[in-house]
């Protein structure tokens, strides 16, 4: 990935870039959007000499997005450049695709969920081995699961989503979708043994860290147990107590770990 999308990747998840000093002008707008620095940036790349590159049109449109007061002016300029240069067929182009259907997912004052699932599934299309493309993907999919009217019924948001599984190669992408499937399925008191293949795929993936691999070991662990799955639910508990040990959710777990010694017991009593 060229600098500018580990930078662009920087604005968008919130990271945090170590990237090397910045070799050119370009690379210093996004080094300071990088850090939050919106409205420098915006001033830096407006200083900037003749005709703009794609690069520096792409550059000028996602700092116009960044920076503080928000116009809805400024939103439409800024996707007007965004769906011209998604007309192309590299990089810029995939995530200029990606950032316009995210305009109408959470930029605009009056938000089009439908626009925007129908321009993701545009970029998925024309560029599908993108990681614009499938993390769009991954948009779509909590967009079916809680935002759209239809389909309506739980299950049948679920199975929407799911389809899109097969389509993300990326794997941590895929990991988010199935860990997305798992949530939605306890917020819709899904079946658990519907429910669990997701957060157990989200597991052998691994790579979460924090407070979301902590969740995702004690949510596996309790619906386990719910479930009547008591190994299972032991070794997530116990994953959980070794993994997670500052926080203040270990003595709930040790509760829950004494209530599943009585349930094993129970149950190896009714054994013939």
């Amino acid at each position: 990935m060229r600098r500018w999308a580990a930078l662009l990747a920087c604005v968008l998840w919130a990271g945090v870039c170590l990237a090397a000093a910045p070799a050119d002008e370009i690379t210093a707008s996004w080094q300071l959007v990088a850090d939050h620095l919106g409205r420098d940036a915006y001033v830096k790349l407006d200083q900037l000499a003749g005709p703009p590159t794609r690069e520096q049109a792409f550059a000028q449109a996602v700092v116009a997005i960044d920076y503080q007061p928000v116009t809805q002016e400024r939103l439409h300029e800024a996707e007007a450049v965004f769906e011209q240069l998604a007309r192309g067929d590299d990089e810029i182009a995939a995530a200029s695709a990606y950032l316009q259907a995210r305009m109408y997912q959470i930029h605009y004052q009056q938000q089009d969920y439908a626009k925007a699932v129908e321009l993701f599934r545009a970029l998925a299309e024309r560029q599908p081995r993108s990681h614009w493309a499938q993390l769009g993907l991954v948009k779509t999919g909590l967009l079916l699961l809680y935002a759209l009217p239809e389909p309506a019924k739980p299950a049948d948001r679920i199975a929407a989503a799911e389809a899109l599984l097969p389509r993300i190669g990326e794997k941590k992408l895929w990991r988010d979708l199935q860990l997305q499937l798992g949530r939605a399925g306890t917020f819709y008191e899904q079946p658990l043994d519907t429910v669990l293949p997701h957060l157990l795929a989200a597991d052998r993936v691994g790579g979460l860290v924090g407070q979301v691999n902590a969740d995702l070991l004690a949510s596996i662990g309790e619906l386990s147990l719910r479930a009547g799955h008591y190994a299972q639910a032991r070794a997530y508990f116990e994953r959980y107590l070794k993994e997670d040990t500052y926080n203040m959710r270990q003595m709930t777990v040790r509760r829950r770990l004494e209530d599943l010694a009585v349930l094993e017991a129970k149950a190896r009593e009714v054994k013939p």
